[in-house]
């Protein structure tokens, strides 16, 4: 078998050139919306966490921006934490909880619908993680029809 002899990676270098940017910076025109929908459920996959990390760049370009959590999606919403809500348990155990708060704190909206959040997961309304707005079941896809009326951008997730 042939010897491959390469220099070992060392910390703080880089394999890939980040710096290139291929495409213009979008930002958004006045008044221009975004949704981003989540029917993920949490710790189960990457995409709940990317998906935030979505929104919160479309608000921080200008977006007027929504995040709408349905189905397994509400389990990104509760607040969380061991042995009492708000410790971590782990490394990365309140991502979603930060995520979804500092969302939040720069001007965003999260909506979670209430019958995942009781008829399927078994919360009430006091687990949401504060400033999250318990919406209808019906609300679910009128929050999509109104986005599709405006021409917002819409990111919409769905995880088995």
């Amino acid at each position: 078998m042939p010897v491959v002899e390469k220099a070992k990676n060392e910390i703080g270098e880089h394999l890939v050139d980040f710096e290139e940017k291929v495409f213009e910076d979008v930002k958004a025109e006045p008044g221009q919306k975004a949704l981003v929908t989540f029917h993920t459920v949490a710790f189960e996959g990457s995409i709940g966490l990317v998906n935030l990390l979505q929104a919160t760049r479309l608000q921080r370009k200008g977006f007027d921006t929504s995040v709408l959590l349905y189905g397994p999606g509400v389990t990104l919403g509760v607040m969380r934490g061991f042995p009492r809500l708000g410790d971590e348990a782990f490394p990365g155990h309140q991502n979603f909880n930060n995520q979804i708060k500092k969302f939040i704190a720069e001007g965003g909206k999260v909506y979670a619908c209430r019958f995942a959040l009781q008829a399927l997961y078994g919360h009430g309304e006091g687990a949401l993680i504060e400033g999250i707005r318990p919406i209808s079941p019906l609300d679910v896809l009128d929050i999509v029809l109104l986005h599709k009326r405006d021409n917002a951008v819409i990111l919409d997730t769905w995880t088995l």
